[in-house]
């Protein structure tokens, strides 16, 4: 009796295992970001989950094991969103904001697990006996979903950003084809590896006599493969992060940040509002006394409407200094409102205006309002009246057309990429990351990084809490700030006119991958029928 029911408990851990072990490589992979930063798991995160993908390929149960893989990763990386409970200063009890919270992480972690259960389902499918096709395809079904993905308002963890900011020289790939580039590489290498695993697994299963042969050989043709692509991209990567930044004393352009520390809970009351303009207007004084150029504040960084804007201190100390400044508050369109940034020139005076494109769901819109508008509204009062920028704006300045971000899209590469090819020669990002843990705005800083990469442009960045910085068009940061304090920072960047491919053509590698892979898939099976 006692033996029966050890072998049903070591049945059952059997059974379990796989389960076990993909939402373990999941979590790995999930430690690849701020926090913690251990970017280099990404290079073998994937490999269990393949191997069990292509192991299993003829039972049932590839979806639970893939499921909890995406669930691993994302659940893990996003973890920074259960900061923004409480949500009491919005004016929701402790309670609902409990449930929003929870439901938004636990969504977006779903969400993650569907994405790569829908890639394991392909894999399964499509995959076949040849290893070669089965890289091929699982790395082209990946960046094909991502771009899906990021085609949507729910974005921010693609594969790519792994290795942002530490693995600056393989960020330079996205200069070739955007992130997909990288996230490429990163499922490319771990398929090597996994299939490298698989066939020395069929050799020793095959009972292959000749150990110093057979095995080996197996071994080197897809282990050494790996290690020589994972060489190669760095190489090429390296080529691209070496090249010199041209910086003509004509394009420069001396840009001041002041992070005003305004702690959300305050910023909407009479006080919050108090410290703000005083802050950003003490913050710019300061700066305009140094001889920058202009000045960047954050998002919202006075939380009233334009109308309201040209009556503050801020704006009279533009007129009295003469000096640009990039003003965040918020835009009128109708009865709704956008977040905005406005450039008042050396006289005071708004010349342009860019809105927020993409909103954050739940926080700053409901989607599928019409359904869930109602239950959403009784859970809270957030305000549901937010609109976003059209999808085609361009912002022009005294200095020339910049790329222009605020918050959320920092996310989107597509946004910078369409303002660089419209002519944008630097980039201005304006957030406000108040009300998250310390990750988020490093993994913010970390999206930042790679759009100044891909687009090659000077970045400033302006947040409200930390961590504003300045970047080079390498991705190195030449200055961030502390967090939860109250800094002034003066940087000269450069305005730039070149064109990446990326920039050039968009993401084409995803397309050719996506091509390449169904065309070798149909001839396969052609050649099998015959």
């Amino acid at each position: 009796m006692q033996k029966k029911q050890s072998k049903k408990q070591g049945e059952r851990l059997t059974s379990s295992l796989p389960y076990l072990i993909t939402l373990a490589s999941g979590i790995l992979m999930g430690l690849t970001v701020a926090p913690v930063g251990a970017w280099f798991l990404a290079w073998i995160a994937l490999v269990p989950l393949w191997v069990l993908v292509v192991t299993s390929a003829k039972s049932k149960n590839q979806f639970p094991p893939a499921f909890l893989w995406g669930i691993g990763y994302h659940g893990v990386a996003l973890f920074w969103i259960t900061g923004i409970h409480p949500m009491t200063w919005l004016g929701v009890p402790w309670l609902p904001s409990l449930a929003i919270t929870l439901f938004c992480w636990g969504f977006l972690s779903v969400l993650g697990g569907v994405f790569v259960a829908i890639w394991a389902a392909v894999m399964v499918r499509l995959g076949g006996q040849k290893s070669w096709l089965r890289i091929l395809i699982g790395t082209a079904v990946w960046c094909g979903l991502e771009s899906l993905w990021s085609a949507g308002p729910l974005w921010w963890s693609s594969l790519a950003y792994t290795q942002s900011p530490h693995n600056l020289v393989i960020l330079h790939l996205g200069q070739l084809s955007g992130p997909n580039t990288v996230t490429a590489a990163i499922v490319a290498v771990n398929g090597l590896i996994a299939e490298g695993w698989t066939n020395r697994q069929d050799a020793k299963s095959a009972k292959i006599s000749s150990v110093s042969s057979a095995p080996l050989r197996f071994v080197n043709k897809y282990w050494v493969i790996a290690t020589g692509l994972l060489i190669s991209l760095h190489l090429i990567g390296f080529i691209l992060y070496s090249r010199p930044i041209a910086q003509p004393p004509e394009t420069a352009l001396k840009v001041g940040i002041v992070q005003g520390n305004i702690p959300n809970r305050l910023l909407r009351s009479s006080e919050g509002f108090r410290r703000a303009q005083e802050n950003y207007t003490n913050g710019y004084l300061t700066l305009a006394d140094q001889g920058v150029d202009a000045v960047l504040t954050p998002e919202g960084a006075l939380p009233i409407f334009q109308r309201d804007l040209l009556g503050t201190a801020l704006v009279a100390a533009v007129k009295l200094k003469g000096v640009v400044a990039w003003i965040g508050a918020f835009g009128e369109r109708g009865d709704s409102y956008t977040i905005s940034l406005f450039t008042f020139n050396n006289k005071g005076e708004i010349v342009s205006r860019y809105d927020k494109t993409k909103l954050v769901p739940l926080g700053e819109y409901i989607p599928f309002e019409g359904i869930l508008g109602g239950i959403i509204q009784r859970l809270s009062p957030l305000d549901a009246h937010q609109v976003p920028g059209s999808a085609n704006q361009v912002f022009d300045t005294p200095f020339g057309r910049a790329i222009a971000s605020i918050c959320y899209e920092s996310a989107f590469p597509e946004q910078f990429r369409r303002q660089a090819a419209a002519g944008g020669q630097f980039i201005l990002s304006s957030s406000n990351d108040a009300h998250y843990t310390a990750s988020m705005p490093f993994q913010h800083h970390a999206q930042d990084m790679m759009r100044a990469i891909e687009t090659d442009r000077w970045s400033a960045r302006a947040t409200n809490t930390g961590y504003s910085a300045f970047v080079d068009p390498h991705g190195r940061t030449l200055w961030i700030s502390g967090y939860n304090t109250y800094e002034t920072h003066a940087e000269t960047i450069y305005r730039r006119q070149t064109k990446t491919l990326y920039v050039r053509w968009g993401d084409w590698f995803t397309p050719f991958l996506l091509i390449s892979s169904g065309g070798a898939w149909l001839v396969i099976q052609l050649r099998d029928k015959n």
